[in-house]
Formats: C-alpha cells, sequence, structure tokens
C-alpha cells in the first residue's frame, strides 16, 4: 500500500500536466505556443478562430502578432503513453498481472511456510531422537560402569580374601614360634639358675626341663605368584570378561555347510569359506544354493539386536550381509531388499555398494580388513561397519520381518590368482570367573 500511493500520486500529477487548460482532457495533438504553453491543436486553433491579430495565450494572457504553434512530439508521446496506461485494456491487464503476482507470492509464501513448519518438525524429532539416544548411550556405558566396579569389587575381594588367608597362616605360625621361644626361655632360665646352685653348692643335678616345642618352617608363600596374579594383564582378563556383559556382544556365527554352494570349500571349524576352481562333493538339500555362490550361516535370529563380525583381508570381491531364510535358493537372484537380501558388496577391490536396487554406491576412505554387521530385529535395521575403526558404511531402515540367517558369498575368483577367504572372527572365551 505505501508503495502504491506514491505511484498513483505521481501519475495523477503528470496527467494534470498533460490535461488540455480548453477541453480539460489529454492532450489530442499537442502543440506548444512562445510562451511554452501547450494545448490541443484543435481547441487552439478554435479558440484563436475569428479573432484578429494579436491573439493571446489562454493561459497566461501573453499576446502573440501571428497564429503560431508549433507540434511538440516529446509530449505526443507522452500523452499516448499516459493514454495507453490508462484504458481499460491495460488497467485490466495491470490488474491481472498484480492478481497473479500476488497470487504466486501468496504460493510462494505458502511453500515457505511449508519448508519453515518442515524444518521445525525436523528439529523437534533430532531434538527428541537426541534426547532418547542419550538416554540410552547413558544406559550403555552405565552397564559397562557397573560391570566394571563389580569386577573391581570382585578382584579386591579375591585380593582381601587371599591376604587375610596368608595373614592368617603366618600368624598362626608366628603364634607357635613365640610359644617355642618362651619355652626355650624358660628352659634356659633354669638351667642358668641350676648353674649357679652347683657352683655355690656342689651339687650335680640337671633341673626338670619340658621337651621343647617341634616347629615347622612354616607355611610355603609364592610372593612373587601372589603378586603376578594381580599385576599380570589385569585390563585384558577384564576386557575378555566384559564380552559377556556386551548387549549385543559379538555372536559365534558359524557357516551352515548344508547351505553351501558346491564351489564354495568350508573349513572343519566352520569358520573359513572360500571359493574353490572345483565343485565340492556335495549331499542334494533342499537348502542349499545352486545358482549362486554363496552359503549362510547356522545361526538364525528374528528378535533382540545381534552382531557379527566378517574378516575379508584384501579380498577384492565380496557380499556380506542377511537374507530371509525364506529366498529361493534354486535359482539366481539380484541381492535387494525385494528379493529378501540386505547386503553390501565389493568389487574390483575398491568399488563398495549396498544392495538395493540400484545399487547404491558409497565412498569408502579405505579398504576396510573387517566388516561388522548389526542386526536389529526389533527396529529392522541392518547397519554394516568398517571394524577396524567402527565406522558406519551404510544403514538399511527397512530390514527384515521373521527369521533372517547371516549372508556370505566369497564371490567367483575373476583372476589366476588363489582365492582368499573369508572368515567368521570369534573373539576370546567367556567363561571367566571371579
Amino acid at each position: 500500500m505505501s508503495a502504491a500511493a506514491p505511484n498513483s500520486k505521481s501519475q495523477s500529477s503528470l496527467r494534470e500536466d498533460l490535461t488540455c487548460a480548453i477541453c480539460c482532457d489529454l492532450f489530442t495533438e499537442p502543440v506548444m505556443l512562445g510562451c511554452m504553453h501547450h494545448f490541443c491543436k484543435h481547441c487552439i486553433s478554435t479558440y484563436w478562430r475569428g479573432t484578429q491579430t494579436p491573439v493571446s495565450c489562454p493561459q497566461c494572457r501573453k499576446e502573440f502578432t501571428t497564429k503560431h504553434f508549433q507540434t511538440n512530439y516529446l509530449v505526443t508521446a507522452m500523452v499516448e503513453k499516459v493514454r495507453a496506461s490508462t484504458s481499460d485494456c491495460y488497467v485490466k491487464n495491470i490488474q491481472k498481472q498484480q492478481k497473479d503476482l500476488l497470487e504466486a507470492h501468496r504460493q510462494r509464501r505458502e511453500d515457505f511456510i511449508t519448508v519453515l513448519n518442515r524444518d521445525k518438525d525436523k528439529m523437534e524429532c533430532i531434538k527428541r531422537i537426541g534426547s532418547e539416544l542419550q538416554v540410552r548411550i547413558q544406559g550403555e556405558f552405565q552397564a559397562l560402569r557397573a560391570f566394571l566396579a563389580e569386577e573391581e569389587a570382585c578382584v579386591l575381594e579375591r585380593l582381601r580374601r587371599e591376604q587375610e588367608a596368608a595373614l592368617e597362616q603366618l600368624q598362626r605360625h608366628l603364634e607357635v614360634v613365640r610359644e617355642a621361644v618362651s619355652q626355650l626361655d624358660h628352659s634356659m632360665r633354669l638351667l642358668h639358675e641350676a648353674a649357679t646352685t652347683t657352683h655355690q653348692a656342689g651339687l650335680v643335678e640337671l633341673p626338670q626341663l619340658r621337651p621343647p616345642l617341634e616347629v615347622d618352617p612354616g607355611p610355603e608363600l609364592d610372593l612373587s605368584g601372589f603378586s603376578s596374579r594381580y599385576v599380570a594383564p589385569l585390563q585384558y582378563i577384564t576386557w575378555r570378561k566384559m564380552f559377556k556383559s556386551l548387549k549385543p556382544g559379538p555372536a559365534p556365527v558359524t557357516f551352515d555347510v548344508d547351505t553351501a554352494h558346491p564351489s564354495v570349500y568350508v573349513s572343519r571349524d566352520r569358520i573359513i569359506a572360500v571359493d574353490c576352481d572345483s565343485m565340492v562333493p556335495y549331499q542334494p538339500n533342499p537348502k542349499r544354493f545352486l545358482q549362486s555362490v554363496n552359503v549362510l550361516g547356522a545361526q538364525g535370529f528374528q528378535d533382540g539386536r545381534h552382531y557379527w563380525e566378517v574378516g575379508v583381508g584384501s579380498k577384492a570381491k565380496w557380499d556380506l550381509g542377511v537374507a530371509s531364510e525364506r529366498v529361493d535358493r534354486q535359482a539366481r537372484v539380484k541381492l535387494s531388499p525385494e528379493s529378501g537380501y540386505w547386503t553390501l558388496r565389493l568389487r574390483e577391490g575398491d568399488q563398495y555398494s549396498a544392495g538395493t536396487q540400484p545399487w547404491t554406491r558409497l565412498q569408502v576412505g579405505w579398504s576396510p580388513q573387517r566388516i561388522g554387521v548389526f542386526l536389529d530385529c526389533d527396529e529392522r535395521k541392518v547397519s554394516f561397519y568398517n571394524a577396524d575403526d567402527m565406522s558406519l558404511l551404510y544403514s538399511f531402515s527397512n530390514g527384515p520381518r521373521g527369521r533372517v540367517l547371516p549372508f556370505f558369498s566369497p564371490c567367483v575368483n575373476d583372476t589366476n590368482q588363489k582365492p582368499q577367504p573369508i572368515q567368521l572372527l570369534h573373539y576370546p572365551p567367556v567363561d571367566l570367573t571371579c
């Protein structure tokens, strides 16, 4: 409004300046007199008709000896512009443009308000998720601190018991030795007194003495061993015990030989798999992959959180992840969630991709030697980590429903080099007791 008012006032003033003082309308063929005043050519001609010279200006009354005027083309152009800008068609066109522009601005404003509200919702969502994650992280570390505090108390209690037992043994032996020393002191006094009496009276007789106590050498205490039990790799021992308190702890996954493609060799302990040039003898089994060089894990999961690690070394080609228990193992299919697979793949030694359709290329700083797979059945998430530094590589948020199995593919070796295996990494046993 404030911008439109000055513009309207300016147009009104311009219109007044271009209005003929005789007909009180916009100039028609404007002409200029010698006094610089303008009139319509027809109006001034009519005004001067029948008038003898000298003639005068209708505005300033200045007299002229001749009826002379000249056409002012600049004013003519200005009049035409003002007339065009005040025509009904022009006004309607301007009004339409204003309306369209106003609607465009209104729509754009609504779009900005939508973006603004969406950003606010995202901020609230991030704050809410951040608060939930903060509580969760605090809980995770509190559990670790509680374990460490309990383990510390356990070790200190064991130290206290061993120390008290050793001191008690030494105290008992000390009391026996003191009794023996006291008895010997008594016997020595009697002998001394007897020696004095014999010297004075000439009596030769030994006093009655109690037989001396038999004292063993004392408990054999291994002080070096006692110390070594508590200055040995205490942190490592505690770290091994900590595994049983991890949630999830590394799952001891093994390969299911009955699912292995005939060209996949699985070690006896079922933690190493490698592709072979020739087929391995096998028994017919509906669980076995026949069209793709795949193998599944023997352990299945359908609830809770689970984590395992796979050693891939410098192998240039592999697929890892989880697969639905119901996948078709007799046909060759694309590895994607739609087909029941949530996977990470490597090709050409440095081309990492997530198993979506189409494949999602990943930017990985350096080639990890170990891959961590994290499965959250309850939240339907499958995540992959560089287990060398635990950096996230990719996460599926539309994870599986129902029972799933660890999935592996050592892939066919494309070179003449010796095939490299993939290995399931198992960590130290956790059956240590306090």
